[in-house]
C-alpha cells in the first residue's frame, strides 16, 4: 500500500516474567527493533509490559512516577528508531499515594502524553485509582487515543475518543483467554462503530499459574476487518493503514454524524443512579 496517508503500524505480542524489568524491558526491545526494522512508526506493546499483570503484592514497590526509568526508556527507544511508543505502566503519584494504570505515549521529542485507566477490572479496583480524563494525542500522522485492555468493552469511551477526533484507538491489554469471545468481537465493533482503526496488543503465557492471558493481538481496520492477527508468544505483527479510510468510512456509515448528542448526554445523565 502507497500513499501520502499510510502508516506503517506494529502491535507486539509478548510474555512477561512478573515483577523482573530487566528481561521484559529487553524482551520489549527486540520485539521493537524487529517491529521497527520492517518500518513502523506506531508501535504498541501489551498493558504493563515491564512488569507483568499479577504482581499486585508488589505494586508499590514496581510502580514508577513519570517521567521515571520505564518511561525514560521508552523516549530512547522511540529516539533510537524514530517511532511513536505506547506502552502501559504502573504509574505512582508520591503526593497522594496511590497507583494508577497508566498509557505511556513517546516519540522522538519524549513523553507525548498519558492516559490513566478509567474503567478498572475487577480486583484492579483495589490495587489502582481510576483516571478521569479521556485524551486524544495529536501526532503527526494523525490522532491517537488509548483504552486499556477491559475498556475494549465499553463503546462509550471509544466513542467520545472517535468523536474528539481519534484516527487510531489503542488497546495495550493484559486481556484473559476465558473472555477472547468478548475480544474478537469488541475489537471490531470498535473500530466499525467509530469508523476508526484500532490496535490491541495483548499479553501471552500464563501467571500464579492460574492466569491465562489470551493473545490474539490483532490490527483492526475502519470496517471492523482483521488486517493482522498474532498467535505465538513473542510476535510482532505488521500492517500498512491508510488514515485517509477514517474519513471516507465516516462518510459511508455516518454514526459520528447522526449520533443525538443532546439525548446520550440526557439519558446518561436519568440513569447516573440507577444500580446494576
Amino acid at each position: 500500500m502507497t500513499g501520502a496517508n499510510v502508516l506503517r503500524v506494529a502491535a507486539i505480542q509478548m510474555n512477561c516474567e512478573p515483577g523482573n524489568k530487566q528481561i521484559n524491558l529487553e524482551r520489549a526491545y527486540q520485539l521493537i527493533f524487529e517491529a521497527a526494522k520492517a518500518g513502523a512508526k506506531l508501535v504498541v506493546v501489551p498493558e504493563l509490559f515491564s512488569t507483568g499483570y499479577r504482581v499486585e503484592e508488589n505494586d508499590v514497590e514496581l510502580a514508577e512516577t513519570i517521567p521515571g526509568a520505564t518511561s525514560n526508556w521508552m523516549v530512547n527507544v522511540s529516539k533510537e528508531f524514530n517511532i511513536t511508543l505506547v506502552g502501559c505502566i504502573l504509574e505512582k503519584d508520591h503526593t497522594k499515594g496511590i497507583i494508577f494504570d497508566t498509557g505511556v505515549v513517546t516519540n522522538s521529542s519524549g513523553i507525548v502524553g498519558t492516559y490513566r485507566k478509567t474503567h478498572l477490572w475487577d480486583q484492579e479496583n483495589t490495587r489502582f485509582t481510576k483516571g478521569d480524563d479521556l485524551p486524544v494525542f495529536q501526532l503527526e500522522w494523525g490522532n491517537l487515543g488509548i483504552q486499556i485492555c477491559y475498556e475494549v468493552g465499553f463503546p462509550e469511551t471509544a466513542r467520545i475518543l472517535a468523536l474528539k477526533g481519534a484516527d487510531i484507538i489503542v488497546y495495550p491489554s493484559a486481556f484473559g483467554k476465558a473472555r477472547l469471545y468478548a475480544w474478537d468481537l469488541a475489537t471490531r465493533s470498535r473500530a466499525l462503530e467509530n469508523g476508526c482503526f484500532v490496535i490491541a496488543a495483548n499479553r501471552s503465557g500464563i501467571e500464579k499459574s492460574e492466569t491465562s492471558f489470551g493473545g490474539n493481538s490483532r490490527i483492526t481496520g475502519t470496517q471492523g476487518e482483521v488486517l493482522a492477527h498474532a498467535v505465538e508468544e513473542n510476535e510482532v505483527i505488521i500492517s500498512d493503514i491508510d488514515l485517509d479510510e477514517v474519513a471516507k468510512q465516516r462518510r459511508r456509515i455516518p454514526y459520528l454524524r447522526d449520533l443525538n448528542r443532546k439525548l446520550f448526554a440526557e439519558e446518561f445523565k436519568k440513569s447516573s443512579s440507577t444500580k446494576v
